[in-house]
This record gives structure tokens, sequence and C-alpha cells, in this order.
């Protein structure tokens, strides 16, 4: 990587980490025979896909219309888009739903109402289940909720129900493995009751958080994984513990703009526009937005940990180091941050370089 032509925040990728995280959760699917449908919302990018295609992938999750109609156009013909379905866009769906085998997601009987309404192409149907994040979703023992979409769909010949989804969201609120387990078992448990008193069958099951599918070893009654921050992993998820800060494939590369030898404090360019404003707590009760390292043009090193963001604004980013490294550091430098929220830096940032220089600028519109 050529550290010399970089002159502003750009979000960098290592390739080769990504690509291993990509092949370890496909792996654990197929161990555990379980269908594999990685959420592409994290890294949006038609480039970042092939590496899963290569992996083996040919089925994906997404999170708009927009983002169906983009993957669509760069070859992927099974799609889940798992986010309420919105019925104003129902004509786009139906566009969509003749070139590609489309699953859309049902949270509630008004919503399902309002959507099939307009929609008259063919389709399958996944019932959003809530098992606790309270989202989104009917609520996992609503039986009577249940039956009212089923009796809908039914009289709807054009749709078919998949089965049951659901986004065990907070997971991302506790941290230990015990913690994660704890709440993957509940989750469990509940859509798994769903299932069985449903009036259907056959329905298959699928869960998509990715704390749940990286530390679990055990997925007995799911049929279907869809995580998608574990391709980049970040600062949040080393927290959580679903990961190791060796496993994060993503970084922000920032310019030292000024240096605070008083206090200990480098001002970078790298703010909230390009980190989001997403933070974990530290040991002390510090805000940490984001940890920062040293950069060669070999990468970051998660060995070489200077500091921590404590604070954003639009631009500004403050990071607190060590009185050590801000001895070596100088305006002009250029540091690596890694992000505590990969899915929202890399939606703010549109686009990567790799540590080959390889620019992806080519991502999901809006």
């Amino acid at each position: 990587m050529d550290l010399t032509k970089i002159k502003k925040p750009v979000l960098l990728l290592d390739e080769k980490k990504a690509r291993e995280n990509i092949k370890t959760m496909k792996s654990k699917a197929d161990k555990h025979k379980l269908i594999f449908r990685p959420h592409f919302k994290t890294h949006q990018s038609a480039v970042v896909a092939e590496w899963f295609r290569d992996a083996g992938t040919d089925r994906i999750t997404v999170s708009s219309a927009t983002m169906c109609r983009y993957f669509l156009e760069n070859g992927w013909d099974d799609i889940t888009v798992a986010f309420p379905v919105n019925p104003r866009e129902a004509d786009e769906f139906n566009r969509i739903a003749r070139r590609v085998n489309l699953n859309v997601l049902v949270s509630d009987y008004e919503q399902f109402v309002a959507f099939s309404a307009k929609f008259n192409e063919d389709a399958n149907i996944f019932i959003k289940i809530d098992t606790g994040y309270r989202r989104s979703g009917i609520d996992w023992n609503s039986y009577p909720d249940l039956v009212r979409i089923y009796d809908l769909v039914n009289e709807t010949p054009n749709l078919r129900i998949m089965g049951f989804l659901t986004h065990a969201g907070h997971t991302y609120s506790v941290s230990g493995e015990e913690n994660v387990l704890k709440i993957f078992n509940d989750t469990r448990s509940k859509i798994l009751h769903t299932k069985e008193v449903a009036p259907f069958n056959n329905a298959i099951v699928s869960i998509g958080d990715t704390p749940s599918c990286s530390i679990t070893g055990e997925f007995n009654g799911i049929d279907e994984i869809r995580p998608g921050n574990f391709v980049f992993y970040d600062l949040m998820q080393v927290n959580i513990g679903s990961c190791n800060t060796s496993n994060v494939a993503a970084a922000l590369a920032a310019p030292v703009v000024s240096v605070n030898r008083h206090y200990n404090e480098l001002i970078i360019y790298g703010g909230a526009t390009h980190l989001s404003k997403e933070f974990i707590t530290g040991s002390e009760g510090e805000k940490i937005f984001g940890k920062a390292y040293l950069l060669s043009d070999e990468g970051w090193d998660v060995e070489s940990e200077i500091g921590y963001v404590k604070s954003l604004s639009q631009e500004h980013g403050v990071v607190q180091i060590s009185n050590h490294e801000v001895c070596r550091l100088k305006p002009g430098d250029i540091i690596a941050v890694m992000p505590v929220h990969i899915c929202l830096s890399a939606d703010l940032m549109k686009g990567y370089v790799t540590l080959d220089d390889k620019v992806i600028t080519d991502l999901c519109p809006k």
C-alpha cells in the first residue's frame, strides 16, 4: 500500500482477512448443514460480493429494494430483503420479482395487507418474529396475529410462506460468550415455539445476528443464518467477544492534522462523517469512538495500538494517546482507526482501498 497516495480519510480493507472471515463463516454453515445467506448491507459492494461467490455463496440478504436491484444487476438471483417490505415500493418489487427468486419480509398484518394489494408477482414470504429485540415483527407467542397472516397468504395465489425470520439485535448490547449464548438460546427457543404452533408445515427458521453466528457452536432447529458484519468485523464485535482484533478487516486511514503535546492528543481528519457516532464504553467509563493504531505500507498492526478516539465532531476526531507516541507523531502522518461499527462507517465512506491499492468505489446507491 502506497501511503503517499492518501490525502484524506480512506477506508482500508485487508482483503486477506475479509476472505478468511467469509471462509470461516461459510465453513461453519456447511458443517451444521445450514443455508448460508449472508447480509450484504455491511459491505454494499459488488467487488466484495465476488469474494463471497468465490467461497461458494449463491444466496444473499439485503436491506432495501435499491440494494436488491443493485445486486440483481451484478448477477445475484436468490435474494431476501430482510427489512419490513415497504408498500410504497410494491411496483419496484414487482419488477424485481420477475427476474429473481425474491423473499420479502412481513412484520405485521396491516403492512401485509397494504403490500399484497399492490404486489402481483410470485414471491416468498418470511414472517418476521420478535423474540426480544423489540424492533419489528410479530411477537413470538402471538398465535392470532400469525393466523391472520397465514389466512391472507392462502388467499393470495402468487405468495408463499417461506418461513420465520428473526434478528436477535440485543446481542449487540452485551459482552462475553455466556451472555451472547443466553440470548441466542432464548431466541431459538421462542422462534421454534412459533414454528411448532404455526398452522403450516415446511417453514424454515432463519437467524441473522453476527454475535450469535460467530460464537454459537450448536444450531439445532435453525435452518438458515444471515450474518453480515462478520465480513469485516469491528471494535464493537471485539468488545462483544465475536472476534479478536486480528480478525478486523477494515480501518479508517486518517491524516494527523495537529498534535497537542500538552494534552497528549492528536487531531485527525476523521470525524462523525467517517466513523459515525457509535461508541463503546471503556473500563473507566470513557466513550471510545474507535481505537487508533500505527499505519505502515503493510497495513495496521493490532500490536501497535496508540490510543483511542475520545471525541468526534463532523470532520474532526480527537485521539487520546500515550506520551511516548505523541513524541513520534507529527502533522502529516497517517494513523489507522478501527471503527466501532463498520456497517455505518462503510455506508458513510462509500468506497474502499485495499492494502494492495485496489480502489473499490462502485457501491450500492442510496
